[in-house]
């Protein structure tokens, strides 16, 4: 059964970019149905746009089988969880002079797009507690991956003191209670990595205290080939960077450097994208370019919606989850 949002969209999403975002969502549905998992990645600042909305449904509903993000959307999810109330929006953020935008810094915000998150609400409310994780895990001999001390943190209910959302609009919540893998790819380069950085330089942590990003791989390698069998493993790609870049190359990796002639290529592959075709650009390259990676196949469904992915994602997620 298919609700009123569904309806709309089959009825009025019939060419260009509208009709490739239907075809992409019928495509991931079927691909479910015969029995495929699905990778999502989240580039950008999906988190802060508030894609847990729809994406946390698609994950307690088992319509997301792995998850692939930037460090920026891991730590985002849980700040508009603990801060939002105290979110600034910035309508006319294109207006904004060098001194109105110092001005945001002094009062303690940092703008994504119309977005301005609360620092001190936001980031110093988590790194208290994720410190102590990392801290406890040190000193007792124990390495864990990025996304598993903000699993620890989340589940511990150390941060239910500070919610200001419905928790069912968190995507890293939903994904913390079915233990649902991610990979992080650059985790450094986010708020979180910077705060644990800063205190391996000091002296106080060690680096070896997170798992690194050759870890993630070795990680992400042994599911895929648990999990490949079959209809295979589709790949639905939010953006461009290295959420997608990373997880895509670990098929031509079993098959090249692990020599692993039989893995199959993903079996599905949908790039969400406003990045257009230019030249050397990997996120605004057509997906067959892939091909000549060993990324996709010949036959493997391929779409590309170029567009706004704050549009584009909810819409197809409602039409997969029903709506």
């Amino acid at each position: 059964m298919k609700g009123p949002i569904s309806h709309f969209i089959e009825h009025h999403y019939r060419h260009f970019n509208a009709a490739a975002l239907m075809d992409a969502a019928k495509g991931y549905v079927t691909h479910l149905e015969e029995g495929g998992k699905m990778m999502i990645t989240l580039a950008g600042a999906m988190s802060t746009a508030e894609l847990g909305v729809s994406l946390a449904e698609m994950i307690r509903q088992g319509k997301v089988d792995f998850i692939s993000c930037t460090g920026a959307n891991l730590e985002e999810d849980l700040m508009n969880l603990v801060a939002h109330n105290s979110y600034k929006r910035v309508p006319n953020y294109r207006d904004l002079s060098p001194a109105e935008e110092r001005a945001l810094l002094d009062d303690g915000f940092n703008r994504v797009t119309d977005t301005c998150i609360p620092e001190e609400e936001a980031f110093r409310r988590l790194q208290k507690h994720i410190y102590k994780l990392w801290k406890d895990a040190q000193d007792s001999g124990k390495r864990f991956f990025p996304h598993e001390y903000m699993y620890q943190m989340l589940l511990s209910g150390v941060l239910e003191q500070y919610y200001e959302i419905d928790p069912k609009d968190s995507w890293m919540l939903a994904a913390a209670e079915k233990n649902l893998p991610i990979v992080v790819p650059g985790w450094e380069d986010s708020t979180m990595g910077n705060i644990f950085a800063s205190y391996c330089i000091k002296g106080e942590l060690q680096a070896s205290t997170v798992k690194s990003g050759i870890e993630y791989m070795g990680y992400l390698a042994d599911w895929y080939v648990k999990n490949s069998e079959g209809k295979g493993v589709g790949f639905f790609q939010i953006g461009g960077g290295i959420a997608g870049d990373f997880p895509i190359c670990v098929v031509p990796m079993l098959y090249q450097d692990m020599e692993m002639e039989h893995i199959p290529f993903w079996s599905y592959f949908c790039q969400i994208s406003d990045s257009t075709t230019s030249y050397g650009s990997y996120s605004g390259a057509v997906p067959n370019e892939k091909i000549t990676w060993g990324k996709l196949d010949i036959d493997t469904p391929k779409f590309v919606v170029e567009s706004d992915a704050t549009i584009v994602a909810p819409l197809i997620f409602a039409w997969i989850l029903g709506l």
